[in-house]
């Protein structure tokens, strides 16, 4: 299904846009490979949530997540299966307990210190196949995602409801460690990819 799909597409870009590079043709192919896994898993994963009753804080979780995300980057499976087994488990876990859990405020505090000091170290954390090369971009990403932590924390200390209050501070810790050079290190994944460009 997949190749069907991926194949399917190349083959309507190729006719309407005979003049694309390679390399131009290999980016899109590798977008349609990103948007096909994407797609699949939202089915599942948002399938599982709905049959436990939590699809509409499972959705809520994922676009405060994302948020941070986008700046911060992060590490992404190396195989599609394991990328659907662990954003299954980790999103609808995280989503139960934040429907579910009360977060004391002090611990929420220490998480919070602790989220936006690694935050601002290790992000934005690049791939193998996206490194960010450039300086410029490097620091305005560093410094988005480190406000966007301080403000995930001002919220979650601030906002009284409890659910919303958790996603903020749950998303911040996810993303910690989907930044971090260990987990790049225990998935065997190369870390600082940028590196490898500079002179």
């Amino acid at each position: 299904m997949k190749e069907v799909f991926i194949n399917n597409s190349m083959n309507i870009i190729h006719k309407y846009y005979p003049d694309y590079s390679e390399e131009r043709l290999a980016e899109l192919k590798y977008g349609l490979l990103g948007l096909y896994l994407m797609i699949t898993k939202s089915i599942i994963i948002f399938g599982i949530a709905l049959y436990l009753g939590i699809f509409k804080e499972l959705l809520i979780f994922t676009i405060i997540y994302n948020i941070l995300r986008a700046p911060s980057f992060g590490i992404h499976a190396s195989k599609s299966w394991i990328c659907l087994v662990s954003s299954a488990t980790i999103f609808i876990t995280s989503t139960y307990l934040s429907v579910n859990i009360v977060i004391p405020i002090n611990i929420k505090i220490i998480f919070g210190i602790i989220g936006i000091i690694l935050i601002y170290k290790n992000s934005p954390a690049d791939t193998a196949k996206r490194p960010i090369v450039s300086p410029k971009r490097r620091r305005v990403y560093k410094l988005i995602s480190t406000m966007l932590a301080i403000l995930f924390v001002i919220i979650s200390l601030l906002i009284e409801n409890n659910f919303f209050a958790n996603a903020f501070i749950l998303s911040l810790l996810i993303q910690c460690v989907f930044t971090a050079p260990t987990t790049y290190k225990i998935c065997g994944e190369p870390y600082d990819n940028y590196k490898s460009y500079q002179p």
